[in-house]
C-alpha cells in the first residue's frame, strides 16, 4: 500500500526579534514603576485587575527595601504582560496626565484674561460677559477697579488675587 502524503499547511511565522522583546519588556517595566509610584487615589481610577491591586498594596509596604522592591517591580511587570487590558490602563494614565496639562493651560488663560481686564477695562469686561454669562458685571467691574488701583500705587495685590479667584471659580469646570 502506498502512503498518502499529508497536505503541508503553510503557516505564516511571525518573527519577533530579541531587541523588540527587550523593548516590550522595558515598556512593561516602566509601566510597573509608574503604577507603583502613583498614589492610592490615582490607582483607584485605573482598571486594574485584582492581582495588580494586591501587588500594588505589597509594593507600598516594601518600598523602603530596595532589593525586594526591585524584584516586586519585576513581578508587577510580569503580571502586566499577562494582563489583557494593558492598553486601557495606559489610556487611563494618559488621560490623568493630560487632564493636569489642560488645567495648567486654563490657569494661564485666566491669568492673561485678568491682565487684559486690568489693562483695558470695560471693553474686555463686555467680551468676557458674552463668553461667560454667569459672571456678575458689577462684582467684576469692582474687582477690576480695585486691582487697577492697587497696581497704580504698587500696594500688595489683594484685589489682583481676588479677581483671579473670581475668574477661576467661573471659568474652571
Amino acid at each position: 500500500m502506498a502512503k498518502k502524503k499529508k497536505p503541508v499547511i503553510e503557516e505564516e511565522i511571525i518573527y519577533v526579534s530579541k531587541s523588540e522583546l527587550k523593548r516590550d519588556a522595558q515598556q512593561y517595566q516602566q509601566l510597573a514603576i509608574d503604577l507603583a509610584a502613583m498614589s492610592n487615589k490615582q490607582r483607584e481610577k485605573l482598571p486594574l485587575s485584582d492581582d495588580l491591586v494586591e501587588a500594588m498594596v505589597v509594593a507600598d509596604k516594601i518600598r523602603a527595601k530596595s532589593e525586594a522592591y526591585r524584584r516586586h517591580i519585576n513581578y508587577i511587570s510580569k503580571t502586566l504582560r499577562l494582563t489583557d487590558n494593558v492598553a486601557d490602563i495606559e489610556a487611563a494614565i494618559e488621560l490623568m496626565l493630560n487632564k493636569n496639562n489642560q488645567a495648567d493651560v486654563l490657569l494661564n488663560k485666566i491669568e492673561t484674561t485678568r491682565t487684559d481686564l486690568i489693562n483695558h477695562g470695560d471693553s474686555v469686561i463686555n467680551e468676557l460677559l458674552e463668553q461667560h454669562p454667569s459672571l456678575e458685571r458689577q462684582k467684576l467691574r469692582q474687582l477690576v477697579r480695585q486691582a487697577a488701583k492697587e497696581a497704580k500705587v504698587e500696594k500688595p495685590a489683594k484685589g489682583y488675587k481676588d479677581l483671579f479667584q473670581y475668574l477661576k471659580e467661573v471659568m474652571m469646570p
